[in-house]
């Protein structure tokens, strides 16, 4: 069966989420913007398809809502969403951390040491695009040992990179203590304890969301439309049209092996 097409689609759609949720977390589209599917596709050079698609992954993960005949808006996750996410990550990883040690062969622990090695090198260097990627790849790969292809399944789901790049934009993050968070869960891999490496997981999210608290303190009720989404706030306002629709600017940026793996725009 030929899947080419498929394969290309989905790398190419995840290419135009990370661009448009990109544009928003720096607010390039602020709260209320219009994004219009077939003016994104004609600026980024790309079909329908994959920006249709890419909305539809932004408004599951709550940046967007779409409206019949308006199209799609940018909208504010309130802090409480943003909390909650970080609560059913620490329930989901911490359980699938658990029955990984189980299974936990020399060669995986072996690749996430790896991964958390090149996390902090990515970190020394500045690079938060690699530094997002690899602290994905060492999440996934824990919720991947697991042998639980439901979880793993569920874990997707909470798109896991999207919701890793809004926690690397907070004003004030410090790449250098993201690695650290990461620290005892290597620890408690290694020394093959189901318990420590559950609890490790579970404070990984507590200082997550404590973090995230301490940076936009005071900012309203945990009901109340949260500033996350533009921590740019400080930058001129984009033009836009009258109906309020944004002009996107520019291509997503792609790397060459993606260039490679998903085929001209």
């Amino acid at each position: 069966m030929h899947r080419a097409p498929t394969i290309i689609r989905s790398v190419l759609s995840d290419q135009v989420k990370e661009h448009l949720l990109s544009a928003i977390l720096t607010g390039e589209y602020p709260p209320g913007a219009r994004i219009v599917e077939t003016r994104v596709a004609r600026d980024l050079g790309v079909s329908q398809g994959p920006v249709r698609e890419a909305l539809r992954d932004l408004e599951a993960l709550g940046v967007i809502e779409s409206t019949r005949y308006q199209g799609a808006r940018v909208r504010q996750p309130s802090k409480q969403e943003l909390f909650d996410a970080y609560d059913v990550r620490a329930v989901l990883e911490s359980y699938g951390a658990r029955l990984a040690v189980a299974r936990l062969s020399d060669a995986d622990l072996l690749g996430l040491q790896t991964y958390h090695r090149q996390m902090m090198d990515a970190a020394r260097l500045g690079d938060r695009e690699e530094q997002v990627r690899m602290d994905v790849a060492f999440h996934a790969k824990i919720m991947e040992i697991s042998g639980n292809v439901v979880l793993e399944r569920i874990w997707e789901f909470m798109q896991p990179v999207s919701r890793t790049q809004i926690t690397f934009v907070l004003p004030g993050n410090d790449p250098q203590k993201i690695v650290a968070l990461h620290d005892p869960i290597v620890a408690a891999l290694q020394a093959r304890d189901p318990a420590a490496v559950e609890e490790a997981i579970r404070e990984h999210f507590r200082s997550t969301a404590a973090r995230f608290e301490a940076a936009f303190a005071g900012v309203g009720s945990p009901s109340s439309p949260h500033p996350a989404l533009a921590v740019a706030a400080g930058r001129p306002a984009p033009e836009h049209a009258p109906d309020g629709e944004h002009r996107p600017a520019s291509r997503p940026r792609r790397s060459s092996r993606q260039a490679a793996g998903s085929g001209a725009a």
